[in-house]
């Protein structure tokens, strides 16, 4: 019983205090932010804004204090929308609120420009450098999103992002306004029936 005791207590042992385990969560987070693809948002963002807005010391934690009070960010959102701006205030600020609060403005607007809640990072991941991987990912989706738009806003090389959200919306809506939910899911049959006939048993030829 007390070998099993403190086999037991080694196995908590092994995983250590939370503070412990919060710290290899972290590590395992820094490891996705990607100090290349820093390069190419650093060089979009300041192209896209202009010199004002100066540039970063390289690294994580230059990244994190050039975009930290959401003034940047705020910046750019503005220069992607053609018409109104949707961030109305842009002012600089030493007090934490004030800064998460123009963060959430910068989020705000992006999630009005396109980016889906599910590639958004959150205020603390930048604020507080929890996951900067998150905000590097934030921003890949805005530049993907302002290069498929092509609305004549987008400052930098069409290359640094992938051209695809917007396409895959079309063919998808085109779809439907052709055919229709019902005879999409017929078409999807037959497809299936092309390339899995063993298991359409022989559905499709019957719908032909």
């Amino acid at each position: 019983m007390m070998d099993k005791g403190r086999e037991g207590v080694v196995g908590m042992a092994n995983k250590g205090p939370s503070y412990g385990m919060s710290r290899q969560v972290q590590d395992k987070i820094d490891s996705k932010y990607d100090p290349e693809l820093e390069q190419i948002l650093v060089e979009w963002i300041t192209r896209q804004c202009g010199s004002g807005v100066g540039k970063p010391e390289p690294g994580k934690m230059g990244f994190q204090a050039w975009l930290k009070d959401g003034c940047v960010l705020s910046e750019l959102i503005n220069s992607l929308f053609p018409g109104e701006k949707p961030v109305k205030k842009i002012q600089s600020s030493p007090m934490a609120f004030k800064q998460m609060e123009q963060i959430s403005q910068f989020l705000n607007a992006a999630e009005k420009y396109g980016v889906t809640k599910t590639d958004m990072f959150q205020t603390v991941d930048l604020w507080e450098g929890k996951d900067l991987a998150a905000v590097q990912r934030t921003l890949s989706a805005l530049g993907s999103l302002a290069v498929t738009k092509n609305e004549g806003t987008y400052n930098g090389d069409p290359n640094w992002f992938f051209k695809k959200a917007q396409e895959n919306k079309r063919d998808f809506s085109d779809d439907q306004l052709k055919a229709g939910k019902n005879v999409i899911g017929l078409q999807m049959g037959s497809n299936k029936g092309a390339s899995q006939e063993g298991m359409s048993y022989g559905r499709p030829r019957q719908i032909l």
